[in-house]
């Protein structure tokens, strides 16, 4: 009789479920830094507006 060995499928569930979180948060943090940071996080004032000006522009974000 010939043994079969059937994988669990949680456990691939679940890490998919863990890197799609990951995304879902990298891709919230990306969008806040582009549009909405004002300088808040950056310790030299505005670094960050200055550093994500373009991209405001192109994603029709208004910064000004």
């Amino acid at each position: 009789m010939a043994v079969v060995h059937t994988p669990d499928e949680s456990l691939g569930a679940a890490a998919l479920a863990v890197a799609l979180a990951a995304v879902i948060v990298a891709a919230f943090l990306v969008l806040y830094l582009v549009g909405f940071d004002q300088g808040a996080i950056s310790r030299t004032g505005m670094f960050m507006h200055e550093l994500m000006h373009d991209g405001r522009h192109l994603l029709g974000l208004p910064c000004h």
